[in-house]
């Protein structure tokens, strides 16, 4: 049982939760219903350096107090990112450097918990993954920066390739004041998003206030950084879900020492636009 806690505390250890091997950390985690979905659900995950895999979601029902294999790695590669899918999705997976492969989920062979995997794309050297999502053509992607910098770009944009394994095609543009590429999001004009920094700090703006722009673009600055800050996460929050839940006003408080200028209005110019 993970502890309620309010926005500003610690929380609890890990190790109190789930019993971890020395030197074992948390890369992802993803809520699931149950495991009734029998051949038609599955784990998708991917490493580091790339290495994609499925496995039946199926396979994880009867639990291990340690926990079960999900992915066999190789040394020095580390799981990242794990999503939940159907078995007919499109994927996008994309780098640090700013380039992305999309491709059909059936290009990837389901294997057992214990397996490898297979790779989905072809690094540049220190290059290494920071997202994937499953592609809705009714959707935009939402690529954003470690500077602050982000952009909508249309799925249509990426062409989806018969092979994974490519080098893929650029994302985000990197260079200069952009920085490198810190996540990416599947979302709909009605959602919102959620940005946090390496010091804990975070705010939430509306997906329809980022520019929409090429694929290639840098975008436009949607959060405002002090000097030793960066963008760790992204995350999209549903406008339905919080509605469901009766909680309008659910968006996170924050003094204006924390969040200042960091309102859509103030974080978004007509001066900044596209290189």
């Amino acid at each position: 049982m993970i502890p309620e806690a309010s926005r500003t505390a610690k929380g609890s250890n890990i190790v109190n939760i789930l019993e971890l091997a020395q030197g074992e950390r948390v890369t992802s985690f993803i809520g699931i219903n149950g495991f009734s979905g029998g051949d038609s659900e599955y784990l998708t995950m991917i490493t580091k350096k790339g290495i994609v895999k499925r496995t039946l979601l199926s396979q994880f029902e009867y639990q291990r107090k340690g926990g079960k294999i999900a992915i066999n790695l190789d040394e020095g590669d580390e799981l990242l990112f794990t999503r939940l899918t159907k078995g007919d999705a499109s994927l996008l997976i994309a780098t640090h450097n700013g380039m992305a492969v999309r491709f059909d989920e059936t290009n990837i062979r389901a294997m057992g918990r214990a397996a490898r995997g297979v790779k989905g794309i072809r690094l540049d050297e220190g290059d290494y993954i920071t997202g994937i999502t499953t592609v809705d053509e009714d959707k935009w992607l939402l690529t954003v920066t470690e500077n602050g910098y982000g952009k909508l770009s249309p799925f249509s944009d990426f062409r989806e390739m018969k092979n994974r394994g490519g080098r893929g095609v650029t994302c985000q543009n990197t260079e200069g004041k952009y920085g490198k590429l810190a996540g990416i999001a599947a979302v709909s004009d009605e959602d919102d998003i959620m940005l946090t920094t390496n010091l804990g700090q975070l705010i939430r703006i509306p997906a329809d206030s980022v520019r929409k722009c090429s694929r290639s673009a840098g975008g436009v600055i949607v959060m405002r950084l002090a000097e030793d800050q960066t963008i760790v996460n992204i995350t999209r929050i549903s406008a339905e879900s919080e509605e469901a839940q009766g909680e309008p006003d659910a968006e996170p408080e924050a003094s204006s020492d924390e969040l200042k200028d960091t309102s859509a209005a103030d974080l978004l110019t007509d001066t900044e636009s596209e290189e």
